[in-house]
């Protein structure tokens, strides 16, 4: 098929690339110039581990390129993606301005039948107002059809996601829609949801609150095995070989971060509020979530006795490993409360350092970005693990404890063995295990 994918972020370059895989030709467009100077000459803008060999091996083999300009992309495609940008507002819900003007922008430059497919995560109703001002604005009268397929990628292994998928969601008003979509991705073998628009745009909401619900009720678990000298490492097996559980996203740390479940979380709360359903459940599941940071920090005023002037190494700024992601990542947050406690702080992450370098230009001098992680644990009074990247998972802790002022670690999420550490002479402090 011939697909254009508006929005060449995370989720339309990922889904561009994947697509042109499966064979289809793809055009990748995207308003920011630079960005586009760059996927043309090969460059990956976004950390994703296999997205580079990917994209050039497709650009290579002439079934993916990119453009800035929509309305010739629209021209030449009958299926199109609609990728943008859906940043929160301050109020919590989902800024559309962007739908809106690609949609305004479709209806202009077609000139055939054209099947227009949300991909980007938006709330329910969105459907409709997309529909309605490609009416307002097809003057000529072209048929269309607007249909819902929300992603689920996740950061670091987002390729495997797209082409591995549990199942594939599509909303639809039109049987001819549906076959076209059944077709694009027969083949992934996989199960095809078909439903109503308005139920596919829930089922992206639905999911991410849910398993954003999970986490934070390991969390909020791992704060009572603190107070009582249980381990959450073994609460958490014991819920999740229960089947009706499972063991995905049980384990307990410093809470979720990234483009999707703080956002998708706030989204979902704020379409409640306005049909009038308060959902108290995710407002007490973003509470935990903002909580989580604040007993780190905890954790390590209890280790050190007093912040002021101490030397604190963080390791990880990303909000997850295999991502250069820094969007609502836990690290920038303590970052932010151990420099107001006036402790001096060390960092390291291995693909986040120039995002977040940007990030917290405001705290000028008193970050040291460090090589790697021997150089954070130089003498630190503490050493605290943020994301669980692998590297971080391997190193050498003796002569970790050679390097540091005091050998203290706390454990964000959970990646050390807590007797191990001790046996080596480091004071260690995990979420809700000792």
């Amino acid at each position: 098929m011939n697909i254009c994918i508006i929005g060449s972020g995370y989720v339309g370059l990922v889904s561009g690339a994947c697509f042109a895989s499966l064979g289809n030709n793809v055009i990748c467009v995207d308003k920011d110039a630079a960005k586009i100077k760059k996927l043309k000459s090969g460059v990956i803008p976004i950390y994703e581990p296999g997205l580079e060999e990917l994209v050039r091996r497709n650009m290579k083999e002439k079934r993916l390129s990119f453009d800035t300009k929509i309305g010739s992309a629209i021209r030449k495609c009958e299926v199109i993606f609609i990728a943008v940008g859906t940043p929160s507002r301050d109020n919590g819900e989902a800024d559309l301005t962007f739908v809106e003007h690609v949609s305004r922008e479709i209806a202009l430059s077609m000139s055939s039948y054209r099947l227009i497919v949300e991909k980007s995560t938006v709330p329910v109703n969105t459907g409709e107002w997309v529909e309605h001002t490609i009416k307002v604005f097809n003057k000529r009268n072209i048929k269309f059809d607007v249909a819902s397929n929300p992603e689920f990628l996740r950061e670091g292994s987002a390729i495997k996601d797209f082409m591995n998928p549990d199942r594939i969601v599509v909303g639809v008003k039109s049987k001819k829609a549906a076959d076209i979509l059944k077709e694009l991705y027969k083949p992934l073998n996989a199960p095809i949801v078909v439903t109503d628009i308005k139920s596919a745009e829930i089922i992206k909401h639905a999911s991410n609150s849910f398993l954003a619900t999970k986490i934070s009720f390991i969390n909020a678990v791992s704060d009572i095995c603190d107070k009582v000298g249980a381990d959450i490492t073994e609460v958490s097996r014991g819920i999740g070989l229960d089947r009706r559980i499972g063991k995905e996203f049980l384990n307990a740390g410093i809470g979720f971060g990234g483009s999707c479940f703080p956002k998708d979380l706030s989204a979902f709360v704020r379409i409640a509020d306005k049909i009038g359903y308060d959902f108290g459940l995710l407002k007490e599941v973003q509470k935990i979530n903002d909580h989580q940071k604040k007993i780190l920090v905890k954790k390590i005023e209890e280790l050190l006795w007093n912040l002021p002037n101490k030397t604190i190494g963080i390791l990880g700024l990303a909000f997850k490993p295999d991502t250069d992601d820094i969007r609502e990542a836990p690290a920038l947050g303590i970052i932010e409360m151990l420099h107001r406690e006036g402790a001096r702080i060390k960092v390291y992450d291995p693909a986040a350092m120039d995002k977040a370098k940007a990030a917290l230009s405001a705290l000028g001098k008193d970050i040291e970005f460090c090589k790697d992680a021997y150089s954070v644990a130089r003498h630190s009074d503490c050493l605290v693990a943020v994301t669980e990247w692998n590297e971080f998972k391997e190193l050498d802790f003796k002569k970790i404890k050679k390097l540091m002022k005091q050998p203290v670690i706390v454990d964000g999420r959970n990646i050390y063995d807590p007797a191990e550490m001790k046996k080596l002479g480091f004071r260690y402090a995990g979420m809700g295990r000792r």
